[in-house]
This record gives C-alpha cells, structure tokens and sequence, in this order.
C-alpha cells in the first residue's frame, strides 16, 4: 500500500548443464549505520495502520488518479521492512494458466514472484550473506523507441526504485554440504493428470542420478493416508534402490496433504544427518481435500522438526488446477520457497540446474528494511510483498520469522517512489539482517541510493542491459493481470512490445518467454 513519505520429456532426461545484465549503480557494503547523518534503517519508527483493502493496490482511488495519495492515507513512517521471499510458482502457474487461454485469478498472482523468476547479475559476496544493490529510473520517461504520448503529469515525479540482494554463486557440485532430501509426493487421484505424478517420477529419476555419492534420499508417499516408502538411503551404490522406490508410485484416492508433509518431517527427523543439508521436498498439486487442509494447523503439527532441527521446505507445484495458496503458505512459514513447473524442460531446471540452490542455503530469516529520506521523498509503494510483511520494530527481532535463500539467488524489491520536485542528495537507505545457516549468528548489509541514480529514463539500452528493465516489465505485467495502476503503467499491448524489444537486445530466452506470455495476455479478456 502507499504511504505518506512514502517481482518435452525428452530435455529432462539430457545430462543435466545467467544473468542479464551489467552491474547496477551504488553498491552498498558495511554494517548498518550513519552515513551522511541519515540513519540506515532501524527499528525505532511505528509502524503504519494495517491495510484493510486490497493489498497493494489500495494506494489509488481509480484510474483518473492514478499516482495520487487517497485522502484516508496513514500517516508517514518512511520505513518498509519485509521477509525476504524467491518463491517463484505465481509466476510459473500464470503462464501455464495463459497458455491455457484463461486468464489467472488475480489473488494468485503475486508480483514479487513474477520479478524474482528472472536472475540478476547483481555483485555477489564471497561468503554467506547478500550484496546490496540499488538503482532505478522515471517511470514517465517519454516513449521514444514507440512513439508513444508521455504518460502524463500526474507521473511526473515518479521513480523506480530497485533494491537488489544477491547470495555467493553456487559451489562446484563436490564443494557443497552433502545434502539429505526427503521427497513427499502426492499420489492422490488428482496426480493421474498427464504432467503431474508421471513428471513427479521422472524428474525424481533424473536428480537421484544427478545427486552425489554421499547425498541421502527418503521418499514419502500420501493419498488419504501417508508412508514412508522409502527411508533415509545414502546413495553411494543405493541408486537403484531409489529407483524402484519411485517406480512404485501410483496415483489413488484422495489428497491428505496434512498427513504428507507430518510423516514427511518424521521420516526427516528418523534420518537427520549431521552437518547435512536435510530438506523436505514437497511435490504436490496442493489440492488438500482430506484431513488438515489449513496451513497454519499442519505447520503447527511439523513445529518441533523445523526449529530444534533447522529442517526446511521447498514446495513444488505441479498441475493445470493447482492449489496455489496453501503451498505459498506452507513453504513461507515452514522455512522455504516454492517454485512450479509445468513440463520437462522446467523440471530438469528444478531439479537439474538449480539443484544447489534449492537444497543448500546460505542464510535463514532473512529481512530487509528500507529507510526512506524525508527530505526529498513524497511517497513510496512496494509492489508486492503483500503477506511478507514484517513490522518496523521487528526487523532486528530474530525470533521474527523471515526468509530463507541459497546459493546462486537473487532477491528484488521494487518501489514506485514519488520524489520531491527537484529533490537531489539521499532517497534511501536498504540493509538486509540474516542469520548464518550454521551458526544462527545474525549480520547485516547495507546499501544507499541517491536522487541522480534515479533520473535516467527506463526504457533505454542501459535499463536493458542492467536488468532493471526485465524487473519494470514483470512488475507491470503483474500489476495489469491483478487490475491495478502503477504509475506510467503502459497498456498490455505497449508492455509487449517492450519486452519484445528487451527480448532482442538482451537475447535471453527467458525474457524472450515473458514476452510471449505478455502477448498471449492481450488476446485474453478479464475475467
């Protein structure tokens, strides 16, 4: 909300395998603190009234005022503080719902997730931790590459405000912590659906043979019951062992989602390994339709597991109906992500090319907070976030919960910031606070950005090449499939010519994607 001063089978069975850009502008490093006699951020300020609309999108009162504060808007506090989140699955499900030729529910679509699903190449530290990069541009440059009318006075102090965080890169695959997955796989009816249970198996088959010698896998089943099927195996010689195990799963009855996930953290805590990487693997449709279906309560069941022992959650969604909503939760409060996929060539992404980051980790209860300058910022919006929110004085609470992130990620908050007329010197102070993976030890980066980083119009070959072009593009893309109005928000048909255009220069098959989504996106109407 805004506030005064105020993202074929055939190619999963090949053997398993970037950014977009140049680096951005004012890297920050250092602890928090002063600088310049402005505070970095810190716990000190209340926090605003709770929004009682509609998420973000309540700072607008129609499109004939777009980029105006409501007149019922909370008082200022200049902070935002947010749990770090690279779930990706929003994004992921809306194209496959596209594709489809249905437009997707708009409270499944979570713009953090859109922004997040394409990687950055911000700085990246040597250790654990995050870099802290900040850049940004007008959100009502004019349209020069399209010839479009500039998007009007009302958006004329309008910016974007990027704050990027990145982990150290991946390590060789010998150089990790040897890793202990326990897989819980629906086999519920619903699974028989082609691309679900059979892409299940599949990529299961593929990353038990990608996985190291010294890696342990178990394997837990659940329909309207769960069990293990497999306990915890190192696989050394024990591959095939694994294998059949996988061969076994076929899809019955009905869906106790509640059942997979508590034998599955049973089964992790019987096999836990000691300086292991030990992770429940959830792969699901999520369409809990027996036993405990509320996230809230199953997590509650897993309590114990996920904080004496440090065992953590990554949801994978499969499937056209999918329950988007209790995965998202489950993986944001059991100390995980999410991700989605759709066919083979996402599936070997998943379970292939990104295999460490989404077992290893590198920090837990990861948060940022950004400190907005009184002095030369009006207004401020976070697009997204809406339920990782976390409360000003929380920040340095590590009881709090936050996020957790891995090796080879990066994490992107974007603002629409309404800056002072004429405002030069400070906009805004960013520190992310993190707990080491290993020791609970918390640190903090902290990065800063000035008015003159923001000046530059956005659709430019510079914005292309840094990848905050990609980030506007997705945020607005989001923003359009929920009904919203960011500011200098082109029509869907003008953002996919952007990013067709961005798809050319930066010739990134993923971009290239987006693109074909966004255009897949005009030939629809609402629903």
């Amino acid at each position: 909300m805004f506030v005064a001063a105020t993202v074929s089978l055939g190619l999963l069975l090949t053997a398993c395998g970037g950014g977009i850009g140049e680096d951005s502008n004012d890297r920050g490093g250092g602890k928090a603190r002063e600088d310049n006699g402005f505070p970095a951020p810190a716990p000190a300020r209340p926090t605003a009234p709770p929004d009682t609309g509609r998420g973000t999108d309540q700072g607008y009162e129609g499109d004939e005022r777009k980029g105006e504060l409501r007149e019922t808007a909370p008082p200022a506090d200049y902070l935002s503080t947010f749990a770090l989140d690279v779930d990706t699955a929003s994004y992921g499900y809306a194209r496959r719902t596209l594709r489809e030729g249905r437009r997707p529910d708009p409270s499944t679509v979570r713009p953090e997730e859109f922004i997040n699903s394409f990687r950055q190449n911000y700085e990246r530290p040597d250790g654990n931790g995050f870099t802290v990069t900040m850049d940004g541009a007008r959100t009502a440059a004019p349209e020069e590459n399209f010839g479009e009318e500039s998007p009007g006075e009302e958006n004329r102090d309008w910016r974007f405000l990027r704050v990027g965080l990145a982990t150290r890169e991946a390590e060789d695959d010998g150089e990790r912590r040897p890793a202990a997955l326990t897989f819980v796989i629906d086999v519920s009816g619903s699974m028989a659906e082609p691309g679900r249970l059979d892409l299940a198996k599949q990529s299961l088959d593929v990353m038990t043979d990608r996985l190291r010698d010294d890696d342990a896998v178990a394997l837990v089943s659940f329909s309207d019951e769960a069990r293990t099927v497999l306990p915890m195996t190192r696989l050394g010689d024990h591959r095939g062992r694994v294998h059949e195990a996988i061969d076994t799963l076929e899809p019955t009855d009905s869906t106790n989602l509640g059942a997979g996930v508590e034998t599955g953290y049973r089964t992790a805590v019987d096999g836990l390994r000691e300086g292991a990487t030990n992770r429940v693997v959830l792969l699901s449709d999520a369409l809990a339709n027996t036993g405990e279906t509320d996230a809230d309560a199953i997590l509650d069941r897993i309590a114990d597991a996920r904080r004496a022992h440090g065992i953590t959650l990554f949801g994978v969604g499969v499937g056209s109906d999918y329950g988007d909503a209790l995965m998202e939760r489950l993986a944001d409060k059991g100390d995980g992500h999410t991700t989605y996929v759709s066919g083979a060539e996402e599936a070997r992404k998943v379970f292939c090319d990104e295999l460490p980051r989404n077992i290893d980790l590198t920090a837990r209860d990861a948060k940022a907070q950004v400190s907005f300058d009184p002095e030369t910022v009006d207004q401020f919006k976070l697009i997204g976030y809406d339920n990782r929110q976390v409360a000003d004085e929380d920040f340095r609470d590590d009881r709090v919960d936050g996020g957790e992130t891995g090796p080879g990620h990066t994490v992107t908050a974007l603002y629409a910031v309404r800056v002072k007329p004429g405002a030069r010197g400070h906009v805004a102070t960013a520190t992310v606070r993190w707990l080491d993976p290993s020791t609970r030890v918390p640190h903090e980066e902290t990065g800063r950005v000035e008015a003159g980083a923001l000046d530059g119009p956005l659709w430019t070959t510079t914005t292309a090449r840094s990848g905050l072009q990609v980030t506007a593009v997705a945020a607005y893309f989001a923003d359009a499939l929920r009904g919203g109005t960011l500011p200098g928000s082109p029509p869907l048909r003008e953002l996919a010519r952007h990013a067709s255009a961005l798809a050319a220069t930066t010739e990134s098959t993923a971009i290239n994607d987006l693109s074909d989504t966004i255009t897949q996106a005009t030939t629809l109407t609402p629903s």
